[in-house]
């Protein structure tokens, strides 16, 4: 293959990996929208996408392995095709993290907590996956580890929304003529809320890999893997 062709082929995978994270982001939000709206459509819409994104993987996934085994390519094209393998299989896990979300929402009915704000995580970490793909696409170390410490913030959020949710369970009475039934539809929704939030906070957690991986194509340093 002729080398223009092999550097055609980077630049491509690139701009496909990039593809990927908007089909992903845009679940992402779709998903957080079905929650908020409480949207039956628009979570089974959510749900159905995944295949999507399982065929974008499997794809660019090929392409990877193309590049690793036809091309052997050597030291800044080597850790660009292996930190893009690593982006695209993180990404594919925030896009079932979202199909998560299409799940929750197709269950519930009403705000059981108002004051856990779910949108203002899911936008926070939305907004991390998003940065973390600019710094794949212009290799902004800097930007990998601004990411990194905003996870700090994330996990915050996550733990004082879980807190209130099992304060409040804990606190919760239930008059002696209340119905097993609503005992039990009450400890679904508080589950649900609290399955919501960890996955959210996973998405932060993939986000920080995707900057992990980014800093390691750009500079060759291993900083932020864990």
């Amino acid at each position: 293959m002729a080398r223009n062709s092999y550097q055609e082929m980077l630049v491509e995978l690139r701009e496909n990996v990039l593809y990927m994270s908007e089909v992903v982001a845009e679940r992402l939000r779709l998903g957080l929208s079905a929650l908020e709206q409480k949207d039956h459509d628009l979570a089974r819409e959510v749900i159905e996408g995944d295949d999507e994104v399982n065929q974008l993987y499997l794809d660019l996934e090929g392409d990877c392995i193309d590049l690793l085994a036809l091309q052997q390519p050597v030291a800044s094209d080597l850790r660009f095709i292996a930190s893009s393998f690593k982006i695209i299989t993180d990404l594919e896990r925030v896009a079932d993290l979202a199909t998560n979300l299409g799940g929750y929402a197709e269950e519930a009915d009403q705000d059981v907590f108002p004051e856990v704000d779910v949108q203002e995580i899911g936008d926070a970490t939305l907004a991390m996956l998003e940065d973390a793909m600019s710094a794949y696409a212009e290799e902004d170390a800097e930007a990998c580890f601004a990411i990194a410490e905003r996870d700090d913030d994330i996990d915050a959020m996550c733990e004082r929304a879980s807190g209130i949710v099992v304060r409040d369970l804990i606190e919760t009475e239930f008059d002696d003529g209340a119905e097993e039934g609503d005992m039990e539809a009450m400890l679904q929704d508080v589950s649900r809320l609290l399955l919501i939030i960890r996955d959210l906070e996973r998405v932060g957690d993939h986000a920080v890999n995707i900057a992990a991986r980014t800093l390691y194509m750009a500079e060759n340093s291993d900083e932020l893997i864990y």
